[in-house]
């Protein structure tokens, strides 16, 4: 089969659509024929080596797919081929063809695009178990979701606003700030022109915030603690800016604060399909319904993953970036 390869050029990686193994599935796996994938900060990480795949998982990249079942295993009783679905994957959505557990799949409305379906996975998943898994967040409280144009953050906002919380974002452009505000952020701020914090503070009369999701890092931390209120939840997701900080553990003792580091990737099957399981109970029907909608902003085909890959590190993007196994496949 074909999948993207990561090659080394020029001292930098550089992806090439080329011929790979093809893969085998289990007995209570099925086999996906890919429509399309995204691109995901994991996989640019990974793509510089420094994101290594759990043991076992494949190097290809891509955490996350659409398409057509093609075959099941012995075990699978719920799928048949010919079904339309969406996945999150430990790795290997940048190909042709990927094996899946049958509990990790979620089944494509009718109407969808598979590259609706692609833009799903990943950080609709993530959004919702650090949001109120891991982050307990209630009706009527608040949230400061870090990253706000991003792939996790326009979900976030979408979540956490049918489930009656208030929803605040931080974004470096204003074309970002705008489309989490239509989604229904209630305050954005411009982390480049402002101190977020201050603004977060005066926005809540100095209240503070209940939950805050943050893939930044060393940058924001001593302020995100400053910012919480009593009983409330850091979720650090990522690190873009780096890992080291420094911290008051006054703050933390006084206001009874709760430090919380979360991976998705990395988390045992049983535990995904669980939480893939709550996931689509609970939320997917208001995406069969319309009420929350994925945000694509550009749509590549697998072959020029390369371009893809540098539009998102130079962050261009808001929302997602999906990758298609061509055009025409894409629409299907």
């Amino acid at each position: 089969m074909k999948a993207v390869i990561v090659r080394q050029k020029e001292g930098k990686p550089f992806l090439e659509w080329g011929d790979v193994e093809d893969v085998t599935y289990g007995a209570d796996e099925v086999l996906l024929e890919i429509r399309a994938s995204a691109v995901n900060r994991a996989d640019l990480s990974q793509a510089r080596g420094n994101y290594p795949p759990p043991a076992g998982v494949t190097e290809i990249l891509g955490l996350e797919a659409s398409g057509v079942v093609s075959a099941v295993g012995s075990q699978v009783m719920d799928w048949q081929p010919g079904d339309r679905v969406c996945c999150l994957l430990s790795g290997g959505g940048y190909a042709e063809r990927v094996a899946v557990p049958a509990g990790m799949l979620m089944r494509l409305p009718d109407d969808w695009s598979f590259e609706q379906g692609a833009a799903i996975p990943e950080v609709w998943l993530t959004a919702f178990v650090n949001l109120f898994q891991e982050g307990n967040l209630q009706e009527d409280e608040t949230v400061l979701i870090h990253a706000g144009g991003s792939g996790v953050g326009t979900a976030a906002i979408q979540l956490a606003r049918v489930a009656g919380a208030t929803a605040l974002i931080t974004a470096g452009t204003e074309e970002k700030l705008e489309t989490g505000r239509g989604l229904g952020a209630s305050l954005g701020v411009n982390y480049k022109d402002e101190d977020f914090s201050a603004r977060v503070m005066a926005f809540t009369s100095g209240a503070g915030v209940d939950l805050i999701l943050d893939p930044v890092g060393s940058d924001n931390f001593l302020r995100d603690i400053e910012i919480l209120r009593e009983h409330g939840r850091l979720v650090i997701i990522g690190l873009l800016s780096g890992g080291q900080a420094q911290i008051n553990l006054g703050h933390v003792l006084s206001k009874s604060l709760r430090i919380i580091g979360s991976r998705l990737r990395t988390r045992p099957v049983t535990e995904k399909i669980a939480i893939t399981t709550a996931f689509v109970e609970r939320f997917w029907p208001l995406f069969k319904a319309g009420i929350l909608k994925p945000v694509i902003d550009r749509v590549f085909t697998m072959p020029n993953a390369n371009e893809a890959h540098n539009y998102v590190l130079q962050n261009r993007n808001i929302g997602k970036v999906i990758l298609t196994r061509s055009v025409d496949l894409g629409q299907e």
